[in-house]
């Protein structure tokens, strides 16, 4: 390898670049949650309050596990986020075939997460697996990358499954229950 450019870069700036990666980083789960509600309806804000829960297990983990929060940090938060996003977008495409197929809206949510979870677990633990290599074999930035990383997968799996499954089984039980408002389009 041949050095190209080597800069020294001071506190001050590092200071500036953590807080702009954190406002993109809000700014992106903000508009992934805007997404959602507006494609996915009631499967979309069922989605952003796993979401949030996961945010929120997320930031009380690193603070737990004593991880200090670096823009690489920052940046695998925010790709486990994606992986969170996925997992229910999976899941809901699942119901949605469900209820076209003439399911009742509890099979559709049952059979739904059923189909999904081997696709989530594959996607998942492949991620994961790389995220541990990269621990395993790097250094420094690498290491924070992949710490955020590998709790954010882990976390996400969790909330995806998990919460997401109650918050919808909680809205059918207080009555929402129309199918419209879960993907099915009627013609």
């Amino acid at each position: 390898l041949n050095i190209l450019k080597m800069e020294n870069v001071g506190a001050r700036l590092g200071a500036d670049a953590l807080s702009t990666g954190l406002k993109a980083g809000i700014i992106g789960i903000s508009l992934v949650l805007i997404f959602m509600l507006v494609i996915y309806k009631a499967l979309g804000f069922a989605a952003d309050w796993a979401l949030m829960i996961y945010v929120g297990l997320e930031l009380a983990a690193l603070s737990l596990l004593h991880i200090t929060l670096t823009l690489p940090g920052i940046a695998g938060i925010v790709l486990s986020v994606g992986m969170a996003v996925d997992a229910n977008v999976v899941i809901f495409e699942r119901m949605k075939e469900e209820l076209i197929a003439g399911h009742s809206l509890r099979v559709a949510v049952h059979n739904g997460f059923s189909r999904a979870l081997p696709a989530i677990i594959d996607g998942n633990m492949t991620t994961l697996i790389a995220a541990a290599v990269l621990f395993w074999l790097g250094t420094g930035t690498v290491k924070g990358f992949a710490q955020t990383l590998m709790i954010g997968i882990i976390l996400s799996m969790f909330t995806a499954v998990f919460i997401t499954r109650m918050i919808l089984q909680g809205m059918i039980y207080v009555g929402i229950n129309n199918p419209k408002y879960y993907g099915l389009r009627i013609k």
